[in-house]
Parts: C-alpha cells; sequence; structure tokens
C-alpha cells in the first residue's frame, strides 16, 4: 500500500512538474506567435526589412514599455507593422513613433519628429518645424491678408512652455504656420485623448512638448499639400487594428470607447452581474 501511494505521489508530482515546463512566458508566446507568422508578415512588409528584423523591434518595444505584454497580441502586431510601412521605429528614444498600450489593446501613435521625417520625405516641403514659445521670448505673429511669425527666444527660458507652434516651407516657396496656446493645446488633449481623460500614462504625461509639438504639426499640415502617402501617415496616427495587410492603411482602425475600459470598470461589471445572478 505504501509503495502505491508513492508511486501516485510521484506520479502527480511528475504532471505538476510537466505542467510547469509547458507554462511559457507573455515574451515566449508573443515570440512563437511572431514565429508563426513569420510568412504573412514577410509579405507585408517593405523589401528592406524582415520579419526577423520585426521580432527584434516587438522585443525592444517590450522591453521599454512592459505594459504591451498585458495587451492583445494581434493588436501589438498590427501597430509595429504600420510602424515597419511608414519606416519610423517605436518606442526606441529616437521620438519618431510610440506603441501606446491602452486597456488591453496596443495603439499605433505617431512622434512629432516622426511625422517631420515622413513630410520630408514627401519631398514637397523644404522645411517643416516645431517649436515651444516661453513667457521671456521675443514672440508676436499676425494672420490676415499676410501671415508673419516672429520668434526670438530667450537665452534663459523661465517657467513652463505658454504655446506652441508649426511651421512648413514648400519647395515652391510657399508657407504657412498655426500658433496654439497652452491652453488651447489641452483642451484639445482633453477632448481627444481617451487616455488624458482617463489619466492614464501616455506620452501626453511622459513627453508633453512633443505631443503639443505634434498636435500644432497635424493642425498645420490639414490644409498643407500633402501626397497620399503623407496623407495616409497622418491618418496613421492614433489608431489600433487587429489585422496586418500589404497595406495597412486598409485595415479598418477599430477605435472604439469600449477599447479603452480599463480592468478596474471590466471588474465593477463582472461583481455588478453576479451580484444581480445572487438575486435572481
Amino acid at each position: 500500500m505504501t509503495k502505491t501511494k508513492e508511486a501516485v505521489k510521484n506520479q502527480l508530482q511528475q504532471r505538476a512538474n510537466n505542467g510547469v515546463q509547458k507554462q511559457v512566458s507573455p515574451e515566449q508566446s508573443l515570440n512563437a506567435l511572431l514565429k508563426r507568422m513569420g510568412p504573412e508578415i514577410q509579405r507585408a512588409l517593405p523589401k528592406h526589412l524582415d520579419a526577423d528584423r520585426i521580432a527584434r523591434i516587438a522585443m525592444t518595444a517590450v522591453r521599454t514599455t512592459p505594459k504591451l505584454l498585458e495587451c492583445d497580441q494581434m493588436s501589438f502586431i498590427a501597430a509595429i507593422m504600420q510602424s515597419a510601412q511608414l519606416g519610423v521605429e517605436p518606442n526606441t528614444g529616437l521620438g519618431q513613433a510610440y506603441l501606446i498600450p491602452y486597456g488591453k489593446q496596443v495603439q499605433f501613435q505617431l512622434g512629432y519628429k516622426g511625422l517631420i521625417d515622413l513630410a520630408v520625405r514627401s519631398g514637397q516641403y523644404k522645411a517643416i518645424y516645431a517649436h515651444e514659445v516661453y513667457e521671456n521670448d521675443e514672440f508676436e505673429f499676425h494672420y490676415g491678408l499676410t501671415k508673419d511669425l516672429i520668434h526670438k527666444p530667450a537665452s534663459m527660458p523661465t517657467g513652463e512652455p505658454i504655446g506652441y507652434y508649426a511651421v512648413y516651407h514648400l519647395q515652391n516657396g510657399g508657407y504657412d504656420f498655426v500658433y496654439w496656446t497652452r491652453e488651447r493645446i489641452d483642451q484639445h488633449a482633453q477632448k481627444f485623448s481617451q487616455a488624458v481623460q482617463k489619466g492614464w500614462t501616455s506620452p501626453w504625461k511622459t513627453n508633453y512638448d512633443a505631443m503639443a509639438k505634434k498636435t500644432v504639426l497635424k493642425e498645420v499640415l490639414k490644409y498643407a499639400p500633402k501626397s497620399i502617402e503623407l496623407q495616409k501617415s497622418v491618418e496613421a496616427d492614433s489608431t489600433i487594428k487587429n489585422e496586418i495587410s500589404e497595406d495597412m492603411s486598409d485595415v479598418i482602425d477599430v477605435t472604439d470607447y469600449s477599447v479603452y475600459e480599463d480592468q478596474e470598470s471590466v471588474e465593477k461589471k463582472q461583481t455588478a452581474a453576479e451580484a444581480v445572478e445572487k438575486m435572481v
């Protein structure tokens, strides 16, 4: 009897050990998915990139932003594919693009430097830039039949920026600019960013200046001449997608208020549902 008990005990222990061995980390799971989808990913990549490079970008992104591992893996891969097709690298510190965990989905966001790079690459712009304005700067601008902007930065800026502007100069000599106060930018962020509304960590918290510059850049580009490629790049900003394609601009943006439900709200709904079941 003792031997039988010992044998059963050993079998149970072996099964438990096998179960532990079969468990994989989120990184391993993501790596396995990237390998399985390798051929499909390769077909959707620009010629100068390969699936191995995408896998390395993915691993770099999750090391810098571990919360990405808690998100839907397909939305993560789709976000990386958007950055690859646009030719910008996410979450590398270059400020070109970001992969942002929103709820359980991954959102692709262009950085202002990435937006500038894409505009210059289009060949239409001689120069495009954005700057912050401080209270002790010499700054003035006017609109009308002619437009002018003069900015002489102070040698030692004081306080926080009071506003931001973006300017472009076309190859044919045309130009335009937009200036927004900090208050207007804050209102814009509060109205259009779910992360700001919910108080989540996002570039608006970690790199406000960069997001403010991107905001005025997108505003000045609204009525600027744009190539089809640049238009697609602007439209890709702040999107969430759940599949990959040879042209990611063709994939539907699934951004919806429900996408941004945080775990706390989900748990509250589950608790409420359980309470109702007990009452029935």
